[in-house]
């Protein structure tokens, strides 16, 4: 009885993985990007604010990125 609910589990679970490869390269040949977003251009604007006395929340909050890609900025340049 449980081998036969593997076997059926294993199953799903293969054509789940088709399915998401399938519309990631449907996306990529759409030209969508995939991954996380680049921050290099908000750099020095992070150390701008930063410099200017402005807390990591509300320079997440004014950049529209999150606050640990803030600590992460901040503390490369300390």
């Amino acid at each position: 009885m449980f081998q036969m609910l593997g076997v059926f589990a294993e199953f799903e679970r293969g054509i789940i993985r088709e399915r998401v490869n399938a519309g990631l390269a449907r996306a990529k040949a759409k030209g969508t990007k995939l991954g996380r977003r680049t921050v290099k251009a908000s750099i020095e604007r992070i150390r701008e604010l930063k410099a200017e006395g402005m807390g990591i929340l509300k320079i997440g909050r004014t950049l529209g990125i999150g606050t640990s890609v803030v600590q992460r900025v901040i503390s490369a340049t300390s």
